[in-house]
């Protein structure tokens, strides 16, 4: 007998797995410096376990909902948002989770409202209460954002005047709003690239790891994903006012974060597809895109510095690929006594630079005629090829993969790399000692044990009746 499934059960499961993320976050998560309990304390140790069998428990929820995604009578479109509703519930009033980038959104903005140069200085140049919640690597670093998101930031910082609460509630409504739009794009893309919206819905939006780092994490991806997403549905059609819309909402998404810039070749091909000749689409975006980039840096009053701090995101310690690569070249020629260990890092960053530029003009050569598709991959292989990564830069490629994917073994091995991902990061933010992966992993085996029982629970047979 197969377990038992339906839409409430999966609307069930996976509040109560965001609800022990809330509760286990109060003292394991990203906290204010002034509430962060010792490491080793009992609390800490109790909210660890709580918070990854709240991990286990939504993402056994959304493979179930993925079972119903898929089955005979699969929910509507309205019904799934209706669940990505309640599992966001608990999360709304959450400390910030996996991740401490919040406090260096507000940090920023503080700067830019108090006429700070955020790109020449990294938050300690702001000082006091606010700037002392950025995470020491980044308290001298500046900011790698465009000027859409920082003049944002900065209305906010003006709004909550530096308070840390009205600031974090703040950010984690604009990154609601950010998921709100992704949800709205998703079902209409997925119509125009002939694909399932449900699917689409599940595997963009309801995603864990929207849900742990766009939502909990409160980070600013959520925004630059959904003004991209409806740049791209803007897009869709063959008149000359639909281009405009469509590249001033990717070119305001590229002023949050810059990979969305790449969203523009797919705005002209959209244009080129629903029937739009070539030379006036791609002059109609460049304009549109032009302008909105004069006009949002104007406003923000922030200058272009954030074209020469793009790579930013890089850290000595971070685990991109190219990192690691560098790290070992580097740690293998100090070995050997050779002078040229310090070049090993720079270079593999820019092989891996090169070969991202490579990979994704192979992707548009083969796939210019799916073009939500092809930026998909090129953002994904952005993501995954870049000098530095975080498991919700997965989410850049994954949500137009959701909507656009040809078929469903594409939709099952992303769903596959995101399960694995939403366990990859602690709710602190922080690096893992030893004890803190056995509470981890403690409380990820606790979900897995009761979840199985409630497996065996619904396969027992009825009393008086025979197995």
């Amino acid at each position: 007998m197969a377990f038992p499934v339906d839409l409430r059960r999966c609307q069930v499961l996976g509040l109560a797995g965001t609800a022990f993320l809330a509760l286990g976050g109060e003292t394991a998560g990203a906290l204010p410096v002034q509430d962060l309990l010792a490491p080793a304390s009992a609390q800490v140790a109790l909210g660890l376990v709580g918070v990854y069998f709240g991990v286990v428990l939504l993402i056994a929820a959304w493979m179930l909902l993925g079972r119903l995604v898929r089955g005979p009578q699969p929910p509507t479109p309205r019904s799934l948002l209706l669940v990505l509703a309640v599992w966001t519930a608990p999360l709304l009033l959450a400390p910030p989770l996996f991740s401490r980038d919040v406090y260096s959104y507000l940090a920023q903005g503080a700067m830019v409202d108090a006429h700070m140069d955020v790109y020449a200085h990294g938050p300690a140049q702001l000082g006091g209460p606010l700037a002392d919640e950025v995470a020491p690597m980044w308290q001298h670093t500046g900011a790698p954002y465009g000027p859409a998101f920082l003049a944002l930031a900065s209305a906010l910082s003006g709004l909550t005047h530096g308070r840390l609460p009205a600031g974090l509630l703040g950010m984690r409504l604009v990154a609601l709003l950010g998921v709100a739009l992704m949800a709205v794009a998703l079902p209409r893309l997925a119509r125009h690239s002939g694909a399932d919206p449900a699917a689409a819905l599940w595997l963009g939006a309801l995603n864990p790891l929207v849900l742990l780092h766009l939502v909990a994490g409160a980070h600013n991806d959520a925004l630059m994903l959904g003004l991209l997403g409806l740049g791209l549905v803007a897009a869709r059609g063959d008149r000359p006012a639909g281009g405009v819309v469509a590249a001033v909402l990717v070119t305001l998404a590229a002023l949050v974060k810059a990979p969305a810039a790449l969203g523009l070749p797919a705005v002209v091909a959209l244009q080129v597809r629903a029937g739009r000749r070539p030379v006036p689409a791609v002059l109609t975006a460049a304009a549109a895109s032009a302008v909105t980039t004069v006009a949002a840096t104007a406003v923000a009053g922030t200058g272009y510095g954030w074209i020469g701090a793009l790579d930013t995101p890089v850290s000595p310690h971070n685990w991109a690929l190219t990192s690691l690569l560098g790290r070992a070249t580097g740690a293998l020629l100090e070995h050997l006594g050779s002078n040229l260990a310090p070049l090993a890092l720079p270079a593999w960053h820019l092989l891996g630079l090169g070969a991202t530029a490579v990979a994704v003009a192979l992707i548009w050569l083969r796939l210019r005629l799916r073009p939500v598709y092809a930026l998909g991959l090129s953002l994904l292989t952005v993501a995954v090829f870049g000098p530095a990564i975080r498991p919700w830069y997965v989410l850049w490629g994954l949500f137009l993969i959701a909507a656009a994917a040809p078929s469903t073994s594409i939709r099952h091995r992303v769903a596959a790399l995101a399960g694995v991902l939403a366990l990859a990061v602690l709710p602190s933010g922080g690096p893992a000692d030893p004890g803190q992966l056995v509470l981890a992993v403690s409380g990820g085996v606790l979900g897995v044990v009761v979840l199985w029982q409630a497996h065996q629970a619904a396969q027992a047979p009825a009393p008086g009746r025979m197995a």
